[in-house]
């Protein structure tokens, strides 16, 4: 019988997360573990190479600025070597349809909107952007979202997108401007002077999970603690949060309560209240205008689960339950996700983890839409909707990439203009001689797990790099990484992305068949693809490696401390790993309808079954590959104590571990491109030393 490692091992200072003792001995063992990886072939400098690579395609000029329409201009987000915290600027339709399709260069006129570079030095911050709301129907103000070094929380500043300046930047003081210290944020326009927000005004206003619990109505120049409280929710909840339709004649306030992380109840401003739109709290919705979206994640009346029905809005708050099913899922196809433009309706389905993009014309009843069919987008290709803009036209942006295949950005009009190519991205690798195959291994319970295999598949057994996620309705669709091709694939590694249960690939009950009780199938599954790559005759324990993050950093510590003898290395970034009190560290407490609670006796059983804090064995007792494990100071969300604590059980236990701290970074485990270059050089290398590249 195995005897495990006690917690009680483990300092209680790691969990002080700037705690100088904690800094201290992260940055000392952070600083060993990147001094001592040279890199692929172990000859010295390599691994500098290889975060040069990575970092000149990071930083590349041509790249796709993707847009993001707001009024007459286009808005992108651009970092390169020059602008490493980034540059917000503008362009307009024309100006960007001239530029050359294989660049960023051409003809496009770009207008700097924010150095954050410049920002950054002129104020003494490690400002990293996390994005902006920008006032409809003028789109003359902005609220940006700014975050330092990386963390959730971010301060909120007003900007006027006319002069191009912060308005507390404004030397006549005539207009008092919309500012909110750091915090876990969450604010919509609801006029030029008009804000609803949630955000942390001290006791009593947040969740125990650390989000907003109120929602307040707060005008320009008052006080926000004074502001009127519309709507607070429990202290068990999640979040509480609002958004407010600025639509011209369905203008109107809509309230979120987020019970759990799949449960919620949505409620509409009627005659200045606020009304609940009546489904069970498992089943998301959705207004545009007159129509309510209803997507249940149980049978629903008439709806199955994973459907999508739309119904009247104010025939539903009158009690009118009638309802059209435009789409119903199988074994095979579910709803990704649906976007609006002015006359239509988009579906982004997913057949066997393939996409495709499906419409109904908006004229006269839902019964009355005609379906149809997005054409002319490229074949074996993930594809996405980037863009609309619902209250304006039917253009559609659309992003197009595979794991081979480098990104395609497409511009059309729906009913009008067939999608165009209007931006190529360039390989960044050679992927001559590469293919993508799909397989399916069989869980312990019979159910069939797809996975994709990209690489050379010439039939030589070669090292195989396994991603793989199982959580939260998340799906992981085939996409082009240079990084990955870089630094894996061109050496002549095999990448694998598995499509576990707890994911979002087949509906809701993908998802659903794998949390709290259940949980358990997610490693199942996980085993099955591991051993099917091998049985398949892909690779070999000894050369086969596992990463994830997050959840994923879950999935393959729990590789590590229950299965180790499958693989030959694994990787686990920002993980969750002490599970047995995951719920009170940082924002914990709102996953335990994914993980369920410790608390409860039935399901702390089977936590502490797979929980990898609590099932480290020393060497001694059981052998375990070697684990890479890496976390980032500022990550607010996943508390850095459960990789600390992990690292800290697995060297006592005398396995091989090396850890890796990022001072910056945020969940994201990279503030930047320079930071994000050095961690993947740093890993690739890491797994390139730990398993040979076959080459």
């Amino acid at each position: 019988m195995t005897v495990f490692l006690s917690t009680d091992r483990v300092p209680s200072w790691l969990d002080d997360i700037e705690g100088e003792q904690a800094l201290e001995w992260a940055k000392a063992w952070s600083d060993g573990t990147s001094g001592r990886i040279p890199g692929p072939g172990k000859e010295s400098g390599n691994r500098t190479a290889l975060e040069q690579q990575i970092l000149s395609a990071l930083d590349a000029d041509d790249r796709i600025p993707f847009p993001a329409r707001r009024g007459e201009h286009l808005y992108n987000f651009w970092v390169d070597s020059e602008h490493p915290r980034g540059l917000w600027r503008r362009t307009t339709l024309d100006s960007y349809l001239d530029g050359s399709p294989g660049s960023d260069g051409g003809a496009t006129e770009w207008e700097t909107v924010l150095d954050l570079d410049a920002l950054a030095e002129q104020e003494d911050e490690n400002w990293v952007w996390k994005g902006s709301h920008v006032l409809r129907p003028n789109y003359d103000r902005a609220l940006l979202r700014l975050s330092r070094g990386g963390a959730d929380a971010v301060v909120i500043r007003e900007f006027d997108l006319v002069n191009l300046r912060f308005l507390d930047d404004c030397e006549d003081g005539t207009e008092a401007p919309f500012t909110v210290s750091e915090a876990k944020t969450d604010v919509s326009w609801a006029g030029p002077d008009l804000l609803y927000i949630g955000t942390d005004l001290g006791e009593g206003t947040l969740t125990d999970s650390g989000y907003p619990r109120q929602v307040r109505k707060w005008r320009r120049g008052e006080p926000l603690e004074r502001a009127e409280i519309v709507y607070e929710g429990a202290s068990t909840d999640v979040a509480v949060g609002a958004g407010f339709d600025l639509t011209e004649g369905f203008k109107r306030l809509f309230v979120e309560r987020a019970i759990d992380f799949y449960n919620s109840e949505s409620f509409v401003e009627v005659d200045g209240d606020l009304r609940k739109i009546d489904v069970p709290d498992d089943c998301e919705v959705s207004v545009h205008r007159e129509h309510l979206i209803i997507l249940p994640r149980t049978d629903f009346g008439a709806i199955p689960s994973g459907a999508l029905a739309v119904a009247d809005l104010k025939g539903w708050l009158d009690g009118d339950r009638e309802s059209t099913i435009l789409f119903s899922p199988d074994e095979h196809t579910s709803l990704k996700s649906f976007a609006w433009t002015e006359n239509y309706l988009v579906l982004t389905l997913l057949h066997d983890v393939a996409t495709v993009l499906k419409t109904f014309t908006i004229t006269g009843s839902p019964a009355e839409w005609e379906p149809g069919i997005v054409e002319g987008l490229p074949e074996q290709a993930t594809v996405q909707v980037a863009g609309t803009s619902p209250t304006r036209d039917d253009e559609i942006w659309l992003l197009a990439s595979s794991t081979l295949q480098p990104s395609t950005l497409l511009r059309g009009v729906l009913g009008e203009i067939r999608p165009e190519v209007v931006r190529s991205a360039p390989e960044r690798f050679n992927a001559a001689g590469m293919s993508t195959i799909q397989h399916w291994a069989t869980s312990a319970d019979g159910t069939k797990i797809p996975y994709r295999v990209s690489g050379y598949l010439d039939g030589e057994k070669r090292p195989t790099l396994v991603n793989a996620y199982g959580g939260f309705e998340v799906s992981l669709l085939p996409g082009y990484s240079a990084v990955s091709g870089i630094a894996w694939l061109s050496q002549g590694g095999l990448a694998v992305q598995a499509n576990l249960r707890g994911g979002g690939e087949f509906g809701p009950q993908w998802h659903s068949q794998a949390v709290k009780l259940d949980r358990e199938k997610v490693f199942e599954d996980h085993r099955a693809v591991l051993q099917d790559l091998v049985e398949r005759g892909y690779t070999d324990a000894e050369t086969l490696a596992v990463r994830g993050g997050s959840n994923g950093g879950l999935l393959t510590a729990v590789c590590l401390t229950s299965y180790p003898e499958l693989v030959g290395a694994v990787v686990s970034q920002v993980p969750l790993a002490d599970m047995m009190r995951y719920h009170r560290l940082s924002a914990g407490a709102s996953w335990m309808a994914e993980y369920g609670d410790p608390d409860d006796p039935a399901e702390r059983e089977v936590i502490k079954r797979y929980s990898p804090v609590q099932r480290v064995a020393a060497a001694t007792d059981r052998t375990y590959p070697p684990v890479l494990v890496t976390t980032s100071t500022r990550d607010d969300r996943v508390h850095p104590a459960h990789a600390r604590s992990l690292a800290w059980l697995l060297k006592e236990a005398g396995q091989p571990v090396d850890y890796w701290e990022n001072i910056e970074g945020g969940h994201g485990g990279a503030a930047d491109n320079k930071q994000a270059a050095f961690a993947e050089a740093l890993i690739y290398s890491w797994i390139t030393e730990k398993i040979s590249t076959g080459r």
